[in-house]
């Protein structure tokens, strides 16, 4: 059955009340049989580790139906709320979002073999653990070394948007998105360029597996 996709982004300048949104859609989700839904989320302050089983989570409930707008941030306000003086330098986010993510394509791909959930009622045995394997990560900026909580979703990487503009940020985009957020006076005199500059890298990027 064809899915409708549609992006939750909310954007608040000044003072503005702004929930948690993943939560407030939970409500639609049981009504709806045809949409997607991609919700944002800062990987700049979500720790890989919990942001991994939440999107499994949210995958298994949805049937599927989840995706994930990846956004790196951009406003001081935000790091101070996370306890930094001022955003990591705008490259360098990027850096540390590339580890990020394969940091949970590792989880989300790796850790549970496809037969590893037996659901075995005689023998009480849900999984078998000689198919749910640890995740072992030394990087730059995330250690780790536990397995993925959550058995595969649906999807296991759910749907990726991404809306980088600048050079590192289309190099991101055509390394990891599905879906490319562009923006122009119009579609005809911005599409053609932006396609452009995403599909050249994108093409080089394709041979590099995730994990």
């Amino acid at each position: 059955m064809p899915v409708v996709w549609v992006a939750l982004r909310a954007a608040h300048r000044g003072c503005a009340d702004a929930n948690e949104h993943v939560e407030l859609k939970q409500a639609q989700w049981p009504r709806v049989q045809r949409l997607g839904f991609g919700v944002t989320s800062n990987l700049s302050f979500e720790p890989p580790y919990p942001f991994a089983r939440r999107m499994s989570t949210l995958d298994h409930l949805t049937e599927g139906r989840v995706g994930w707008n990846v956004v790196t941030g951009y406003l001081d306000s935000a790091a101070r709320g996370a306890g930094k003086d001022k955003q990591t330098a705008h490259d360098d986010r990027y850096e540390i979002a590339d580890e990020y993510m394969e940091l949970v394509y590792k989880l989300w791909e790796g850790s549970w073999e496809d037969d590893s959930v037996l659901r075995d009622r005689a023998r009480g045995i849900f999984a078998d653990p000689a198919k749910v394997h640890p995740v072992s990560h030394e990087g730059n900026n995330y250690r780790l070394n536990a397995i993925h909580l959550s058995e595969p979703s649906p999807q296991r990487t759910p749907v990726l948007y991404q809306a980088g503009t600048s050079p590192r940020g289309r190099q991101f985009a055509a390394q990891h998105a599905e879906c490319v957020f562009m923006s122009g006076p119009s579609p005809r005199s911005s599409g053609r360029a932006s396609r452009r500059s995403v599909r050249w890298p994108a093409r080089s990027a394709a041979t590099r597996p995730r994990f």
